[in-house]
């Protein structure tokens, strides 16, 4: 009996286990332990993220207190973040915004304009058409691979040369700063704002070849000519990983600055623009009929325009509403308004007579030269070169292009091609360190505040580059553009005028040319 009492406990306490066990099992999983939440940031932290923005700094300076990465430098701890340090900045945001309006401004419709007057009216608005086209076309080319050929980080399709496809169809590219370029300027801002430069760099091309190049042959060479030459220039000069870029690069081959566009902008269009006139050749009855513009008028009205525009241009490329910006609006005004008065003061002397071509031509001459300097230079600096800029420029038009005879409708090889060659020189005769601190970051042996400093063959090695790369690969794109679909309109579409025979429109109704 004793023994079927211990062996019914044994089975009742089995049984009772192997429910005990059954119900654990069915009970829910104790919660795993959170991670603890990020370390807030420290009033101290806070206060010098709102201070990197007044002062256009790095935001996330403060926060970088955790372990060194590989290079030795300290990191952020993970979660790390105040509320201005990962963040576009709005008053940097409104004016880089505005600077990108005031760029467009000078193409649509300050260029056109400009250039509308100089021409004969019967080309008028092949000129407006030009530009819209080109403004167009561009805007195409840089959302699908432009931008990125030209700004991506990261490993280089050309080192130093062609950037990558990172950013294309502006993948990635949103109101979070790039802070390759700028601390607290939208990503989408930036790309914007780099645009209008790539726009109006081939529209400049447009005054040398004015009244005689054929619409379509002018949007095939446009689209040849960023992809060869304006994407893989700005890259050199402006990427990140730019073997050009001086400033900002601390590996770049060639230690040479340029502030707003200098050789990326003056002297790619300039140099292209001759050698395509020259491919070209001369308007029909150049030097035996009058082709005197039109409508001083309206190139008056379009210099003025293409001077508002140019602060969007120069102070704008400082990417920031700060003490760099404000220089290089002062400069930019003191450069251009003394090679305005400089020009037409050399007319006058030469010729007895200043004229309002003059100072339209003196103006842009000045907003040239002064283009790659603007940013580094100091207000004497930008004297000396508003006088270069009035003279230099002047003579290549006065009596260079007499002597060679070459047909630059509108003077842009004169003001562009001569006038950024000069700027892009004497940016590293003046560029001192008391206008610019950022060129002590990588620059300190070639910035030595004299005339001759180490700067200056840094410029003439870039010089030298952006020519050979302009001129061969403008004379390649050209004869291409020729051998399929023919550069010039025939004799009597170029007689009777771009405006009817490629737009079927007219500017102006009634007699005269």
């Amino acid at each position: 009996m004793k023994r079927i009492i211990i062996l019914l406990a044994l089975v009742a306490a089995t049984v009772c286990g192997v429910n005990a066990l059954r119900a654990a099992d069915a009970a829910p999983a104790a919660p795993a332990a959170t991670p603890p939440p990020p370390p807030p940031p420290s009033l101290e932290q806070r206060i010098s993220s709102l201070e990197a923005y007044v002062n256009n700094g790095d935001p996330t300076a403060a926060l970088k207190t955790g372990p060194k990465d590989k290079d030795g430098n300290p990191t952020i701890p993970d979660g790390l973040v105040t509320p201005t340090s990962a963040t576009s900045g709005p008053g940097h945001n409104a004016w880089m915004m505005t600077s990108s309006a005031l760029v467009l401004f000078m193409t649509l419709p300050g260029l056109f304009l400009f250039y509308g007057g100089l021409v004969r009216r019967k080309n008028i608005l092949s000129v407006i058409a030009q530009c819209f086209g080109i403004a167009g076309l561009v805007t195409i080319l840089w959302v699908i691979f432009g931008y990125s050929m030209v700004f991506a980080d990261g490993t280089d399709m050309i080192k130093g040369a062609v950037g990558n496809m990172k950013f294309a169809m502006l993948n990635g590219v949103d109101s979070l700063p790039n802070t390759n370029y700028a601390y607290w300027v939208s990503h989408n801002v930036f790309s914007m704002y780099q645009l209008m430069f790539a726009i109006i760099t081939p529209a400049l091309i447009l005054g040398a070849i004015a009244e005689r190049m054929k619409f379509a042959a002018i949007l095939a060479f446009v689209a040849l000519w960023m992809v060869v030459v304006y994407f893989p220039l700005a890259h050199m000069v402006w990427g990140i990983n730019g073997c050009m870029n001086g400033v900002w690069n601390a590996g770049a081959s060639i230690k040479a600055i340029d502030f707003a566009g200098g050789t990326v902008v003056h002297m790619s269009s300039g140099w292209s623009a001759l050698i395509l006139c020259l491919i070209l050749g001369k308007r029909k009855g150049f030097g035996k009929e009058s082709m005197a513009p039109h409508s001083m008028v309206m190139c008056a009205i379009g210099t003025g325009m293409l001077w508002v525009g140019w602060y969007g241009f120069n102070a704008g490329s400082a990417v920031a509403a700060d003490g760099v910006a404000a220089n290089a609006f002062m400069t930019t005004t003191i450069a251009t308004a003394v090679a305005c008065f400089v020009w037409p003061l050399m007319e006058w002397i030469t010729r007895g007579k200043p004229s309002v071509l003059g100072y339209c031509s003196g103006a842009v001459a000045g907003l040239v030269v002064v283009t790659p300097a603007c940013g580094f230079i100091t207000a004497g600096g930008a004297i000396v070169i508003g006088i270069a800029a009035g003279i230099v420029p002047w003579f290549f038009c006065y009596k260079v292009k007499g002597w060679f005879g070459y047909d630059d409708a509108l003077d842009t090889f004169g003001v562009h091609a001569v006038g950024g060659t000069l700027g892009a020189l004497m940016t590293g005769m003046l560029a001192r360190n008391s206008a610019n601190a950022n060129l002590a970051t990588n620059l300190k042996a070639y910035v030595t505040d004299s005339l001759g400093q180490p700067l200056v063959i840094e410029q003439l090695k870039a010089i030298g580059i952006t020519l050979v790369l302009a001129i061969v690969g403008t004379v390649v794109i050209a004869y291409v553009v020729k051998a399929v679909i023919g550069l010039r309109p025939s004799e009597e579409d170029e007689s009777q005028g771009l405006d009817l025979a490629e737009h079927g429109e007219e500017g102006y109704h009634g007699a005269g040319q």
